[in-house]
């Protein structure tokens, strides 16, 4: 059970309670909190002299006699035990900071390579503490002024376009849509499959790059099995076949980080699921379109309502 984190507000509430003429097991068990909490905090008071039922104190002079008894409640920093570590790493922090990378990545950075034994959720309200501006710098966006050049980067992932009835079996099946965009001019391939394994994967690169007629310089995949099988922010394991595909064609496989839907926005942007429903409403059906074939012919008939998202797309 997590410990709970008292402020001075708790302390004053103890503070009024006691001071009314209540019991400490009285005051324990009205507020949900132990008989050693209780006597805790009322040690200060009873040290100082006070008791029970004595002359009227305001809400204002609780507040600053519990600042007084307990400095830790005003200044967090104080009950902070892992900030003086971190605190010596200040200046390399704000360094990352302004170079743009985020907490996660500088948490990581520190333990990888200098060894700070301290959790990512202590990193962060150490920075939030101790350097807001630093912070709310972190948190603006700022508008990239150099697009990616022709041919440099493809974003690659997957998007499901719904659920329909098998025409063979009559079950329903999942149906996905590999997406590939190209940064630069935003053109796009969609492929509907039925299954995401390695097979499709592979398959879907090479309708992709016929597609367009050449093959980026970098792709820029999610993190699926069929492309990564380790993600890591400095040295991700690459599948075998995916890296065997690349080496193929020449290109650079460069995977997005783990959640980070930022990293391939312009993918990201095209397979959220609101935005394929916008287009289905207002698309027209493409049936015949060579780019959608799933598998047999059958599939192309029956599947009006998915064929009808995916050539929209196809077809932007």
């Amino acid at each position: 059970m997590a410990r709970r984190t008292f402020d001075v507000i708790d302390i004053c509430e103890i503070f009024t309670h006691w001071h009314a003429g209540r019991s400490k097991n009285e005051i324990a068990g009205s507020l949900g909190l132990s008989r050693n909490t209780v006597r805790k905090y009322l040690a200060a008071a009873e040290a100082a002299g006070m008791v029970p039922g004595g002359p009227a104190v305001s809400q204002e002079r609780w507040a600053e006699l519990a600042r007084e008894w307990f400095p830790e409640l005003a200044d967090t920093r104080l009950r902070q035990v892992t900030w003086p570590a971190i605190g010596e790493h200040r200046d390399y922090i704000v360094g990352q900071l302004k170079a743009g990378v985020t907490v996660a990545t500088i948490h990581q950075r520190l333990a990888d390579e200098r060894g700070l034994a301290v959790s990512v959720a202590s990193l962060r309200r150490y920075v939030a503490a101790n350097l807001p501006e630093e912070t709310r710098r972190a948190q603006v966006r700022v508008l990239s002024l150099h697009p990616a050049e022709p041919g440099e980067q493809a974003q690659i992932d997957y998007g499901q376009l719904g659920r329909w009835a098998d025409p063979v079996t009559g079950k329903l099946r999942a149906i996905w849509a590999f997406a590939m965009v190209l940064c630069c001019s935003r053109h796009m391939f969609v492929r509907p499959v039925i299954k995401m394994d390695q097979n499709a994967w592979t398959e879907c690169h090479v309708a992709a790059f016929e597609f367009f007629g050449g093959v980026p310089a970098r792709l820029v995949p999610d993190n699926l099995k069929t492309g990564v099988d380790r993600p890591d922010l400095y040295d991700p394991r690459i599948n075998r076949s995916y890296a065997e595909l690349a080496a193929h064609y020449g290109c650079l496989v460069d995977p997005a980080r783990s959640r980070k839907p930022r990293d391939k926005p312009r993918v990201a942007y095209c397979t959220s699921w609101e935005r394929s429903v916008a287009r289905w409403r207002s698309c027209r059906s493409l049936c015949g379109a060579g780019v959608l074939g799933v598998g047999p012919a059958g599939w192309v008939r029956a599947g009006r309502r998915g064929l009808r998202l995916c050539g929209y797309i196809a077809a932007r």
